[in-house]
């Protein structure tokens, strides 16, 4: 099986959502998978121009020559797809969404109504690869992900494939303590879970309700949460951490 990892965070290889995809990939990598984990942050995709060459033109292949050349028979290729990217103001960052919207290639121009009487582009190939989504939000709660899952279960739609699993995370700054002696035994037992998601999604294409819910646990209660991030981020302005 091969798993392929799209990290759509600005920060690249900084980011907190990394942190999460390297223990689910751990866990998937056990359990047989091949896996890779590719940075959009370190590529070169310019915008969709929007003319559409790619369904008219020249079917199935962009006219833009940038990194989609290589990154997108990676994504056909896959066997699961996982996106991952924070969420800025509810919903996916831009370099996640500029990729997603260059491929459109994968598709056909052409219209079709689903078996729920909805409409979509017709698929160009048989297969597409399963999608898994892993985000986190520095909000606590699981309210800040509505947007995004949303249109991931839209995109697997109209990309003819299935959402096998969502992975989020509120309290995403938390990540940022990993050497703190009290956080520390809390975000193992969190990375642990993670590592347990990989496994089950390759050895079964979802995720069991038990690891489901103890993923959306809070890893702190939301409450203490606010109150030391706030201290946190005063500490920063007092000692011009933050511009």
């Amino acid at each position: 099986m091969k798993i392929t990892v799209f990290s759509g965070s600005h920060k690249g290889r900084e980011g907190n959502t990394l942190i999460m995809v390297e223990e689910f990939l751990k866990g998937a990598e056990e359990a047989g998978a091949v896996t890779e984990n590719i940075i959009l942050a370190e590529k070169d995709i310019r915008y969709c121009k929007g003319k559409f060459k790619c369904w008219l033109t020249t079917p199935g292949i962009c006219t833009i020559r940038d990194d989609m050349d290589d990154l997108l028979p990676r994504f056909l290729n896959s066997d699961i797809v996982v996106f991952a990217c924070p969420v800025y103001f509810d919903n996916v960052p831009a370099a996640m969404k500029n990729f997603i919207d260059r491929l459109a290639p994968v598709l056909l121009p052409h219209f079709e109504e689903d078996k729920k009487g909805e409409y979509r582009h017709a698929k160009r190939y048989e297969k597409y690869p399963k999608i898994v989504v892993i985000s986190n939000a520095g909000l606590p709660g699981q309210m800040s992900f509505e947007v995004e899952s949303l249109f991931f279960r839209r995109l697997a739609r109209d990309f003819h494939t299935e959402l096998i699993a969502e992975i989020y995370r509120g309290e995403g700054e938390i990540f940022r303590g990993q050497n703190n002696f009290m956080l520390k035994p809390l975000l193992g037992r969190y990375k642990k879970l993670l590592r347990c998601a990989g496994k089950e999604i390759v050895e079964n294409q979802k995720l069991s309700e038990k690891t489901i819910k103890e993923l959306e646990k809070p890893i702190v209660p939301p409450s203490l949460y606010i109150k030391f991030g706030n201290e946190e981020l005063d500490r920063m302005f007092e000692e011009g951490r933050i511009d």
